[in-house]
């Protein structure tokens, strides 16, 4: 059983063709948005949104199309996802460019979304290879050595191949969107603190304390 933050509510954002379910902690302040990676889900950002919510911002952690509770959909096209992710921050009626924060494949949303949308900062972890070829390499399997024993359950990534294939279009993401500063604010690691793979679970509490400078 997976030890679930307080203060935390669910919630469904859909357009006419497509359904995202996320959560939320909070209702005032800078929106953050906390993208898992590829076959990981959104509840591999609990211990870190149970830390950094407050009144200085409003967390969310959607899951992407096809994990968690987010329904499979047709088009998986980053473009097309960070779409959705702008509707659902226009929908938390705050009225602030967020922080985007993305984890190994969704550091490509995660600029992607910046590329086109008012953003206040965006930062990326564990991104993947700049070299990637293949689907499966957007895909973290850094070990889980250094992750505490109790939190390893949201390092667990799941196996679905037919899904993997399905975000193949994410490879034609251009080389800026791969470990390049794509635009001004964007933070390639985070300056001080938590560092080295899976740093948001090594460390959740530091990881927050860190990524509160940057409301």
């Amino acid at each position: 059983m997976r030890p679930q933050p307080s203060l935390r509510s669910t919630h469904v954002t859909a357009s006419p063709k497509n359904l995202l379910v996320y959560d939320r902690w909070g209702q005032f302040g800078r929106p953050v948005v906390l993208l898992h990676g590829l076959m990981f889900d959104r509840t591999m950002w609990w211990p870190v949104a149970a830390e950094l919510a407050g009144g200085a911002c409003t967390v969310v952690a959607p899951d992407l199309p096809g994990h968690g509770q987010s329904p499979p959909r047709q088009d998986y096209r980053v473009e097309r996802i960070a779409e959705d992710l702008a509707g659902l921050v226009h929908a938390l009626g705050l009225h602030r460019a967020p922080v985007v924060v993305g984890h190994a494949a969704s550091a490509l949303l995660a600029t992607a979304f910046a590329d086109a949308y008012a953003t206040h900062h965006v930062l990326t972890l564990d991104e993947p290879p700049i070299a990637a070829s293949t689907i499966e390499d957007l895909v973290t399997t850094v070990g889980l050595d250094a992750v505490p024993e109790a939190l390893r359950p949201y390092a667990a990534p799941r196996t679905d191949p037919a899904l993997l294939r399905a975000y193949e279009s994410w490879l034609a993401q251009p080389p800026t969107r791969r470990n390049q500063p794509a635009m001004a604010g964007r933070t390639p690691a985070l300056p001080s603190g938590p560092a080295g793979p899976l740093a948001h679970l090594t460390d959740p509490q530091g990881f927050a304390a860190e990524l509160r400078t940057l409301l």
